[in-house]
């Protein structure tokens, strides 16, 4: 089994896998799946893992062909659902078992179809999947936290030519989810408002960061972003579990995500990015704790460009340099068609 050790000095956790890869491993060349070997396309079914689930067409069975969208445990899980957590002491150091999940959600029977052309309906299914699964994880009290994440094109993390997302549930709650979790809760403590909902309001007044607004959701590029043309994906109604979702935001959701990857499509042409949805953690009782996430947090999808390497100084520093201004990365969004 992997194991998770902690860094004290950081307080993050990181995943060592059981099998480690000698120097020879990291010079593999990549390799995209060619669409007559691709496991994940419909008539392989049998040839991977058992369905966890799948919305599907009426009449069709689990494991055949028919679906539309389906999830798979993943081929070289990270975290594994069987088995108990084992915390324990090395020296001064903390570690566990890898307990958890890891999930790819196979988007559509299409393999070359990209997210922003799968049309309205069929994203609608993918997002409610999301939903689905976050919500039955979220019953198992020894994972902490739900990610769901895309990763798209060769410098983004790609491993499969055909259109998936990913789904991984940890027994910790991941350090930078963590440091929003503790920043929004000391803005509110203070405030006695949900810095998020302070956020919408602050960039609806000034306007020149949106980059799309509709009933449910605002699009926009973040006043402090890491990197260029970063954008935020952002519910209007505040509420901190995205799997409390309605069918009405769903359908939004999938129109805003759409059109800001077409958008980003037609400025940069092939370009590789990553999108996560941070939501609130699984809320395991503990004293003291917890008790304001429902105010204080607020769930939102951020996609990320990949259109810049990080240098020495943003790795040892953490100290980032914007080469696009945020409201000049908006301003050329809205402007395209």
């Amino acid at each position: 089994m992997h194991e998770l050790r902690k860094d004290i000095l950081l307080g993050r956790w990181v995943a060592v896998l059981s099998d480690s890869k000698s120097p020879t491993d990291y010079r593999l060349p990549f390799h995209k799946n060619e669409e007559s070997s691709c496991i994940l396309c419909p008539g392989r079914e049998n040839e991977t893992p058992p369905e966890i689930t799948s919305i599907r067409n009426h009449g069709t069975y689990p494991n055949s062909p028919g679906w539309w969208v389906r999830v798979l445990p993943s081929f070289k899980p990270v975290f594994q659902i069987e088995g108990d957590l084992g915390r324990r002491g090395v020296g001064i150091y903390d570690k566990m078992n890898s307990i958890g999940a890891n999930e790819i959600i196979v988007e559509s029977p299409e393999h070359n179809v990209r997210p922003e052309d799968m049309g309205l309906e069929h994203m609608i299914r993918v997002i409610t999947l999301y939903r689905h699964r976050i919500a039955d994880l979220e019953k198992d009290s020894r994972i902490r936290y739900i990610l769901i994440y895309k990763n798209s094109g060769k410098e983004a993390g790609e491993l499969f030519s055909h259109p998936v997302s990913y789904l991984m549930a940890t027994p910790v709650i991941p350090k930078m989810v963590k440091d929003e979790l503790d920043n929004a809760k000391q803005y509110y403590s203070y405030k006695e408002r949900c810095i998020f909902c302070d956020i919408i309001r602050e960039e609806l007044r000034v306007g020149e960061r949106i980059i799309l607004e509709t009933r449910n959701f605002i699009a926009f590029c973040p006043y402090a972003a890491q990197f260029p043309f970063v954008s935020w994906l952002i519910p209007t109604r505040h509420y901190c579990a995205f799997h409390e979702i309605t069918y009405e935001e769903i359908e939004d959701l999938g129109l805003v995500l759409m059109t800001v990857l077409k958008k980003l499509r037609k400025i940069f042409n092939d370009l590789p990015f990553n999108y996560f949805i941070h939501t609130a953690p699984n809320m395991v009782p503990r004293r003291n704790h917890w008790h304001t996430l429902g105010e204080d947090f607020h769930w939102h999808l951020e996609i990320m460009p990949r259109l810049i390497r990080t240098s020495g100084f943003e790795w040892g520093s953490g100290f980032y340099i914007l080469p696009t201004s945020p409201e000049n990365a908006a301003k050329y969004l809205r402007e395209v068609g």
